[in-house]
C-alpha cells in the first residue's frame, strides 16, 4: 500500500508523515506542493492520500476534484484535513470526492485508525479488482475454448459432406479463403469477414441429404434429378435452422441462399439484388469459381483464366456486381490458393 500526503506546511507535513508511517508499512510519500503531487499521482498509483485544506496554489478540494478527473483515483480514500468546522467546506468537499474528514487539532490514534480502516478498505477494493480481472481472463479463455472448439466441428463436418460429393475435401478450404477475401474487398469488418470465412464451409451441408445416385452421377442430371439435387438448400438450411451463434445464423443464410442468382433467376426462392443475403452473394462466387476449377465425376476442371473470366462474364446477371469487383480486385491472392498444392485449413486449429 502506498501513502500519498499533501500539505504545504513542512512541519505538519512532518508530523502527519511520523505518524501514518507508524501504521502503514508500505511507502509513504510526503509533498509540499499540490500540483506536483497531482504530477506524482500521474507517474504512481497511490493508495490513499491524505491532504490539507488550505494550501496556496490549489485547495484540498480543488485537488480531490482533480484527482477524482483521473479514472485510476475515482475509488482511492482520500483524507481531508481541515481547522475549519464550516458545513459548507465539509459539503464542497463530499461533492468533491473526499472520503473522510478530520479536524485539526487532531489525535494521532484517531487518524492512525482512520488510515488503518481506509486502506483495509482499499486493500478489499484491490483484490476484488484483482478478481474481477482473473475472471474476466478465464471466461474469455473459456469462451475461446468452445469457440474453436465449434469452428474445428463445422470444417470437419464440411470436409465430410465434401467427400461424399466426390471431392477431396479441400473445396471447402478454398471457398473459405476466397469468401473472405471477397468480403475484404466490399469493405466488411474484420469479425463479419472472419463469420463467413468461418461459415462458409457449411454452404452444401444439405446434400447430406441428397441420394448417392445423384450426387455421383457421372453425366448430365435430369431434370427430376436435378429438381432433387435442388433441395439440398432447404435440407441445409433446416440443418442449421435456429442456431444460438452468430456463427450458425450465417452458416445458415448461406446454406440457403448462395444458389440465389441476382437477376431473380436462381433458387430456391429467386431472390433478386440486394434481397440476397450479402453473405451469400459473397459466398455464391467463391463455389461457383471453385467449382469451376475443379474436376467432378461430370466434368472436367476448368483451368482458372477461363473461370475467372466466366465470373466477370456472370457480372450483373449471377452474381452481385460489387462482389464480383472485389473478387477482380482480389485476383492476385484468389490466384495463389487455386494454385497453392494445399489449401489452408479453413479454422486455426
Amino acid at each position: 500500500m502506498r501513502v500519498l500526503i499533501v500539505d504545504d506546511s513542512r512541519s505538519s507535513l512532518a508530523l502527519i508523515g511520523a505518524i501514518v508511517r507508524e501504521t502503514v508499512t508500505g511507502e509513504v510519500e510526503l509533498c509540499l506542493n499540490p500540483l506536483k503531487a497531482l504530477e506524482l499521482c500521474a507517474d504512481t498509483q497511490f493508495d490513499l492520500i491524505v491532504v490539507d485544506h488550505i494550501m496556496p496554489e490549489m485547495d484540498g478540494v480543488h485537488f480531490t476534484a482533480a484527482l477524482r478527473g483521473r479514472a485510476e483515483y475515482r475509488t482511492v480514500p482520500v483524507i481531508m484535513v481541515t481547522s475549519d468546522s464550516d458545513k459548507n467546506v465539509r459539503i464542497e468537499a463530499i461533492k468533491a470526492g473526499a472520503t473522510d474528514f478530520l479536524h485539526k487539532p487532531f489525535d494521532p490514534t484517531e487518524l492512525q485508525a482512520r488510515v488503518a480502516n481506509l486502506l483495509a478498505l482499499r486493500q478489499a477494493q484491490v483484490e476484488l479488482a484483482d478478481r474481477a480481472q482473473w475472471l474476466t481472463r478465464e471466461v474469455e479463455r473459456a469462451t475461446a475454448h468452445l469457440l474453436a472448439r465449434e469452428e474445428e466441428i463445422i470444417y470437419r463436418l464440411a470436409r465430410a459432406i465434401e467427400y461424399r460429393d466426390g471431392g477431396t475435401g479441400e473445396h471447402v478450404s478454398r471457398v473459405a479463403q476466397i469468401s473472405q477475401l471477397i468480403a475484404e474487398g466490399i469493405g466488411l469488418g474484420p469479425d463479419r469477414c472472419r463469420m463467413i470465412y468461418l461459415a462458409s464451409p457449411l454452404h452444401d451441408i444439405g446434400k447430406i441429404g441428397i441420394a448417392d445416385a445423384i450426387l455421383s452421377k457421372p453425366g448430365k442430371l435430369t431434370d427430376g434429378e436435378m429438381a432433387v439435387m435442388r433441395e439440398h438448400v432447404t435440407i441445409g438450411a433446416r440443418i442449421l435452422e435456429q442456431g444460438g451463434s452468430d456463427l450458425i445464423r450465417t452458416a445458415e443464410l448461406i446454406a440457403q441462399s448462395h444458389h440465389e442468382k441476382w437477376d431473380g433467376r436462381g433458387y430456391p426462392d429467386q431472390l433478386s439484388g440486394t434481397d440476397i443475403p450479402i453473405e451469400a452473394r459473397i459466398v455464391a462466387i467463391a463455389d461457383v469459381f471453385d467449382a469451376l476449377c475443379s474436376e467432378r465425376p461430370y466434368k472436367a476442371a476448368w483451368p482458372i483464366d477461363k473461370a475467372y473470366a466466366e465470373i466477370i462474364r456472370s457480372s450483373g446477371s449471377h452474381f452481385d456486381p460489387a462482389c464480383v469487383a472485389a473478387f477482380r480486385a482480389k485476383w492476385t491472392e484468389i490466384s495463389a490458393i487455386m494454385q497453392a498444392e494445399e489449401p489452408k485449413q479453413a479454422v486455426g486449429f
